[in-house]
């Protein structure tokens, strides 16, 4: 046999395990990549929320009680400190990003719906130029108020991907938070939670 035909076994066999080695480490986190965002994601649930105040460029007047005698002036900021007593859903969103834009129909939907039950929802928008959220959500229709963040309140919050929900109890605590888009099945379900 020539030398050129022979094949060695041993590199072969190398080459093998190799790759079983790489592909079992693969799976492996794979495996406890969703356990590793679950754990980060259960330690910010039951604590107290980062008192953030934002900005409102958009549709201010749905934080106006208009059923009171003499309503309040525009607010030109909102802080979660002022809202407690409420339960609160904050949604992080951007106008560039697709899941955001398409969630965006199902938070007005729950705003709607739950208002009367004294949810307040505030879209943050946030990872964006300023001066684009507030066109955008007029000429999409949304009606809760929409605040711009300069990114504060977003890593207040661990805010990492976009769309994240963020669900507050009345006392101040996170109650839940969804990264990636939720339905509004979903959404109700948690809302419900806190009401």
């Amino acid at each position: 046999m020539s030398e050129r035909t022979r094949t060695d076994p041993v590199p072969n066999a190398l080459y093998a395990v190799a790759g079983a080695a790489l592909i079992v480490g693969l799976l492996a986190a794979f495996a406890w990549l969703p356990r590793l965002i679950h754990s980060h994601e259960s330690e910010q649930l039951g604590a107290a929320a980062p008192n953030v105040t934002i900005p409102i460029v958009a549709n201010a007047d749905a934080l106006v009680d208009t059923s009171a005698p003499s309503p309040a002036a525009l607010p030109s900021k909102v802080s979660l400190a002022d809202l407690k007593g409420h339960p609160i859903l904050l949604d992080f969103w951007a106008t560039w990003c697709g899941p955001c834009q398409a969630e965006a129909p199902i938070v007005d939907r729950v705003a709607a719906r739950f208002k009367k039950s004294g949810l307040v929802v505030i879209g943050v928008n946030t990872s964006d130029a300023a001066g684009l959220a507030g066109p955008w959500a007029k000429s999409h229709g949304i009606r809760y108020p929409i605040a711009f963040d300069d990114g504060a309140a977003a890593q207040s919050f661990g805010v990492e991907n976009l769309p994240t929900l963020v669900v507050i109890s009345k006392t101040g605590k996170i109650s839940a938070r969804r990264m990636g888009m939720t339905d509004g099945e979903e959404l109700d379900r948690l809302v419900n939670q806190v009401l």
